[in-house]
């Protein structure tokens, strides 16, 4: 069987502030996943979800089970663990200084968040710059209420570990993503529990029977695509809703 490979660049691919880097570095420091948890002020559950998503995107395992001992056994960081908690602390102190070189430059004239979410790559071709607005729990779920730079709100329903692993809370800026192909649009909707609606203007559309692609530009002034039903043939510059379920929003940190 072919030995596996560490994959730094995949298990470093969000930022090294990254929460689950900082309960593997907990881990290692403690040699307990549960007091690991304790002060990375997650839940056991989220931070072995952190682990798992960790060890997945590296390729190896990270951390090796102690069993037995005085204190019931524990957990300690492999040679993969250590070398991926090593690049992370290089990986902080470059973007350090690279941030530090911009903000003096006094030609960039560019704001920060945009420019760290630029390195985000995934095929979700809406990506809207939001702020926290609220995190609450439902049915189970986190429900958090975002708002677009117009203050309009979107509403993104996801897992309370992944709401504890992103350190959700007012005012953090973030992006919402959607695939085009999970929003819906057409001259009308009705609102209903669990689906996002927004208004714009069609600025570019594709005229099929069989329903097509349509770009709205919103009041905000970012652009939404998705897809109209068939028979629904819009025009640029018509007004348009656009819908879409609140689990079909990805929440993503690009700081």
């Amino acid at each position: 069987m072919k030995k596996s490979q560490l994959q730094l660049a995949d298990a470093l691919g969000q930022q090294s502030t990254d929460k689950r880097i900082d309960i593997l570095r907990r881990i290692g420091q403690v040699g307990s996943i549960s007091e690991a948890a304790r002060g990375a002020g997650v839940s056991y559950k989220a931070a072995w979800q952190a682990i798992d998503t960790l060890s997945n995107l590296a390729g190896v395992a990270l951390l090796e089970k102690l069993v037995g001992g005085a204190g019931g056994g524990g957990a300690r960081l492999t040679q993969a663990g250590h070398r991926v908690l090593d690049a992370a602390d290089q990986m902080s102190q470059a973007r350090r200084d690279v941030l530090t070189k911009i903000e003096t430059d006094a030609q960039a004239g560019v704001p920060m968040f945009n420019l760290s979410a630029l390195s985000l790559r995934t095929s979700m071709r809406n990506q809207l710059p939001c702020t926290v607005k609220a995190v609450k729990s439902r049915a189970g779920a986190i429900r958090v209420e975002l708002f677009l730079p117009d203050q309009t709100v979107v509403c993104a329903r996801i897992t309370r570990e992944s709401a504890e692993l992103l350190g959700l809370k007012p005012g953090l800026a973030v992006l919402a993503l959607c695939k085009a192909t999970a929003v819906s649009v057409g001259t009308s909707c009705e609102p209903a529990d669990g689906r996002n609606l927004l208004t714009g203007q069609a600025s570019r559309a594709s005229r099929s029977k069989t329903g097509g692609e349509v770009a709205l530009s919103l009041p905000s002034e970012l652009q939404l695509v998705g897809f109209t039903a068939p028979g629904e043939l819009l025009k640029v510059g018509h007004t348009a809703m656009a819908w879409f379920d609140e689990s079909a929003v990805v929440v993503a940190l690009t700081h």
